[in-house]
């Protein structure tokens, strides 16, 4: 298809702002056509409206509606074929693999969302039933479970193009839960955003839902992501990105004179740690597997290992120098736009010019329009301590080394962490009885904790959770993976001494969706 960069409002194109906007190629430099127009305030106002009347409109479809919308959208994003796939690499220099795979993650969690809804124990139905008889009050008929809540505000991801943007895990989780969505599209990848909204506007048109269910708006300015959180029909928001950006759109919902939840995924170094008996048994396959996950996608994803701490140590110096060699036998990556590289390189100098911290390794240079040296860096933990920046994430394939004098110095460089989404302990089983009081620490540090593996790599599924106290999240208790994440979009009600007929399906004693229930204080299907 021809893209118009224009923005699609309830299925219509909209161009009211000016046409500023253009991708830029981050291997070549090139700018790509078309140019996007930047959504104006009255854009962001009838994207909501038409929101807002989606979800009254479209209240009472049936679950199967919703689970086939969710599987249409997935159908009508693989038919798009190879042309998504080129614009995706030509927005983002991914290769071709990557993007395939991402791809079939998009339409795969799609697809899962859609099994949630079908089965629709999702909604965590509660049911007490009354007890006129009881004394000295009689007991009343009480019933509880999980509604949606309204529109969704969406924020693409800069590194996950499909799996994190237009038709990602947000969006997926909002629509499964009958939230409609309006979508802030990424500046970096304006062009896949339009496509994979092509086929979101196709899959509700397609399955007769109300056109308002989704919308995508393109804009630089971060005054429209403000606008869209500020907006009154505005129920919640979806986000992915930095902590600045990310902080910014949770203080103006918080403003707002009915605040909202964001629930946005910011920052996060995924700290590892090397416990004794993993150096001494398996340095080589650490050494490997911990340079393959913090250059993997050129360190662009949220859980690359940006910090390793281990015991000060013949084995730890050995695992230095392996690493650091092979680091410098590492091509260099092309970073998904120059702004990503800007801020990687200001975060090395900060690094270098640091007392106490020293090189471990740098790879080779690169002659695209965003190259960026994959580079570790060495240091004590009273240093690591003494500096806070150094705590700090720096988004693209670098990594540093603490070295801890003691159990006690880890057990301090640990607690002395931000929050994180994961954490991950290299050991044996003796080491994790001897180093209980780490993994006590690491526990109300992150969301997931990892033994004997590395971070990279976030299996979509019902026990997945992607999340952790903040900065790593805004909400500790929510996942923005697996399908916990449905959660995050809805909200409980409860309906005291209800007439059955009047009662939602899923509360109702015969219980004709088959779902799960917690009846009485134990569950049932019954």
């Amino acid at each position: 298809m021809t893209l118009h960069g224009k923005n699609v409002i309830a299925g219509e194109r909209s161009g009211d702002g000016e046409a500023l906007l253009h991708a830029t190629n981050p291997a070549t430099g090139e700018a790509l056509d078309p140019a996007f127009h930047e959504a104006t305030s009255d854009e962001i106002d009838r994207a909501l409206r038409a929101a807002d009347e989606a979800f009254h409109a479209d209240r009472q479809r049936a679950a199967e509606d919703r689970a086939g919308l969710l599987d249409r959208i997935a159908d009508e994003i693989e038919a798009l074929g190879d042309e998504l796939i080129a614009r995706v690499m030509a927005e983002t220099a991914l290769p071709e693999g990557r993007v395939l795979g991402e791809r079939g993650r998009t339409t795969n969690q799609l697809r899962l969302f859609a099994h949630v809804v079908r089965d629709g124990s999702w909604v965590e139905a509660r049911i007490d039933r009354a007890d006129p008889d009881r004394q000295p009050l009689p007991k009343p008929d009480l019933r509880r479970m999980l509604i949606p809540l309204g529109p969704v505000a969406v924020f693409g991801a800069s590194n996950f193009p499909l799996a994190f943007s237009v038709a990602g895990g947000d969006t997926a989780s909002a629509l499964a839960a009958g939230c409609p969505v309006v979508c802030k599209a990424h500046p970096a990848h304006p062009g896949t955003s339009e496509l994979v909204a092509a086929a979101v506007t196709r899959a509700v048109a397609a399955a007769s839902f109300h056109p308002g269910t989704f919308s995508l708006l393109h804009a630089a300015s971060p005054e429209v992501s403000l606008g869209l959180v500020r907006h009154p029909f505005t129920r919640a928001v979806g986000f992915t990105g930095s902590l600045r950006a990310g902080r910014d759109l949770f203080d103006v919902a918080a403003a707002r004179p009915n605040p909202i939840p964001v629930y946005a995924e910011m920052g996060s170094v995924n700290p590892v740690f090397l416990l004794p008996g993993a150096l001494e048994a398996r340095r080589a396959q650490l050494v490997e597997g911990y340079v393959q996950s913090v250059t993997l996608g050129g360190g662009q994803f949220c859980t690359n290992p940006g910090l390793v701490f281990g015991p000060d140590g013949e084995a730890l110096r050995q695992f230095a120098e392996e690493v650091g060699a092979a680091v410098n036998a590492t091509p260099a990556f092309t970073l998904l736009h120059a702004g990503i590289r800007k801020s990687y390189e200001k975060n090395l100098r900060y690094w270098r010019e640091t007392a106490g911290v020293e090189v471990v390794g740098t790879g080779g240079d690169g002659a695209t329009a965003t190259p960026a040296r994959a580079a570790v860096f060495a240091t004590n933990a009273a240093t690591f301590a003494q500096q806070p920046h150094l705590h700090e994430e720096v988004f693209g394939p670098a990594s540093l080394l603490v070295r801890c004098g003691s159990a006690e110095e880890l057990e301090e460089a640990a607690r002395n962490l931000e929050g994180n989404l994961t954490a991950t302990l290299h050991g044996t089983e003796d080491d994790l009885r001897a180093y209980a009081g780490l993994v006590r620490i690491l526990e109300n540090k992150v969301g997931r904790l990892i033994f004997n593996g590395f971070p990279t790599g976030v299996e979509v599924c019902p026990s997945m959770h992607h999340g952790g106290p903040y900065p790593a999240t805004t909400d500790v208790r929510t996942t923005s993976v697996g399908t916990a994440a449905i959660q995050r979009f809805a909200r409980p009600v409860c309906y005291q001494d209800f007439p059955q007929d009047a009662l939602p399906l899923e509360l109702r004693n015969g219980n004709p969706r088959g779902i799960l229930r917690l009846v009485d204080g134990a569950f049932s299907r019954e």
